[in-house]
C-alpha cells in the first residue's frame, strides 16, 4: 500500500520533510479493524512529533503519522463485535502506533466510531481527535453536568482552532453554559461567534476584555494554548471553587499553589490516554465518536473543516504542515484520499 511518511525530522520547507513508499497493508489484531482510508484531517500534534520524533536519528523505515481519518471496514479481527465488513467509521487512533497517512490502517475497534450519515467525508474527518478532546476535556475531566451547570460561564483560551472550534459547540448546544471564547483577528472573531460563542475576548489583554465582557471571574476555564503563558491570567479569573483544564502541557512546573487559596481544580487533558494505557474504559471513545456523530447528524453540532486538499500525496501533507505551523489556521484542514 501507499503510505506517506519521514525518516528523519526536517523542516518542512527540506524535499524529503515527506516521503511517498510502499508499505505492507496492514493484518488485523484479535479486536482491530483494517480501514481502507478515504479522508484524513491534519493536527498540530502530526507536525509536532515530525519535528521532534527522529532528530538524531534516520530510520530504515518511515514513520507514519496521522491521527484523524475516515474510511470503510475492509478486514476484521476475530475478537470484533462492534463492526463489520463495509461499515463506514471515523476514529483519531492510537499515538503509539503507525498512523492514518496511509491507503490502509490496522485500528482497535473500541477507539472507532461509525462515521455521521449525513456528512461528507472531509467533514466527518475532521471530528475524531478535536471531537473527543473536547468532550473529555468537559465532561471527563471538568465533569461537567448540563442539569446543575446550566448557564454557568466557560472561558475558551483558542477558541478557533481546531478544539476550540468544536468545543464551543459542545459547551453552548451540549452543555448549555455561557461561553467567552478568545480571538483577535477579524476573522476569528467571526468564526468564534458562527460556532456559538455567547461573547469574543481579546486573548492579549485578556482580564481587562473579560471583565469588559461583564464577568469578574467564570466558572470554567479551558486552555488550548499555552498553560504557563496564561497561568497567573487563569488563576486570576477562575471563580472559588472552579475548575481549569489544559490540553498544552507544560516543560516548565506549573504553580499549583496558587489555586489553593480558591479550591480550584485543574486536570489535564490527552485524548491518547485511554489507547496508550488500555485504561478500563477505553472502550468510552468509541460511545462518545457515535455521540457525536448522532449530534452532528441531528444538526446539533457542525463539522469544523475549513480547508480541504485532495490526494494521498506528499506536497499535500506538506501544505498542511506548513499552515499549521504557520499558528494562523482557522477550524480544521482535511486531506481526501
Amino acid at each position: 500500500m501507499k503510505a506517506i511518511g519521514f525518516k528523519t525530522s526536517l523542516p518542512i520547507a527540506e524535499e524529503e520533510s515527506f516521503i511517498a513508499f510502499e508499505t505492507p497493508k496492514p493484518v488485523p489484531g484479535e479486536r482491530d479493524l483494517v480501514v481502507k482510508i478515504s479522508a484524513v484531517s491534519v493536527n498540530p500534534v502530526d507536525f509536532k512529533i515530525r519535528q521532534n520524533s527522529t532528530k538524531d536519528t534516520v530510520l530504515e523505515t518511515p514513520k507514519i503519522i496521522g491521527w484523524d481519518a475516515v474510511g470503510i471496514v475492509e478486514a476484521v479481527g476475530e475478537k470484533v463485535s462492534l463492526f463489520k465488513v463495509g461499515d463506514e467509521v471515523f476514529y483519531a487512533g492510537d499515538i503509539t502506533k503507525p498512523g492514518s497517512n496511509a491507503e490502509y490502517q490496522s485500528i482497535d475497534e473500541r477507539i472507532v466510531g461509525r462515521k455521521p450519515k449525513f456528512l461528507s467525508l472531509e467533514e466527518s474527518a475532521v471530528i475524531p481527535l478535536t471531537g473527543l478532546t473536547a468532550w473529555e476535556i468537559l465532561f471527563d475531566r471538568i465533569r461537567i453536568n448540563p442539569e446543575k451547570d446550566k448557564g454557568k460561564s466557560i472561558l475558551i483560551i483558542g477558541g478557533a482552532g481546531g478544539v476550540g472550534s468544536i468545543a464551543i459547540q459542545l459547551a453552548k448546544k451540549v452543555a448549555g453554559l455561557t461561553v467567552i471564547a478568545t480571538a483577535s483577528r477579524p476573522e476569528t472573531i467571526a468564526w468564534c461567534k458562527e460556532q456559538g460563542a455567547d461573547y469574543v475576548v481579546d486573548h492579549r489583554n485578556l482580564i481587562a476584555s473579560v471583565q469588559e465582557a461583564g464577568f469578574q471571574q467564570v466558572d470554567f476555564i479551558l486552555d488550548f494554548v499555552d498553560t504557563n503563558s496564561y497561568w497567573d491570567t487563569m488563576v486570576e479569573l477562575i471563580k472559588p471553587q472552579g475548575h481549569i483544564a489544559s490540553i498544552t502541557g507544560s516543560s516548565d512546573p506549573v504553580a499549583l499553589n496558587k489555586l489553593k487559596n480558591k479550591s480550584v481544580s485543574f486536570s489535564w487533558e490527552l485524548m491518547y490516554t485511554r489507547s496508550m494505557y488500555e485504561t478500563d474504559d477505553m472502550q468510552e471513545q468509541h460511545v462518545i465518536l457515535n455521540k457525536l456523530a448522532d449530534l452532528l447528524d441531528q444538526g446539533m453540532l457542525k463539522s469544523t473543516l475549513n480547508v480541504t486538499l485532495t490526494g494521498l500525496t506528499v506536497a499535500n501533507f506538506k501544505k498542511a504542515h506548513e499552515l499549521l505551523e504557520s499558528g494562523k489556521t482557522i477550524g480544521k484542514i482535511a486531506i481526501k484520499f
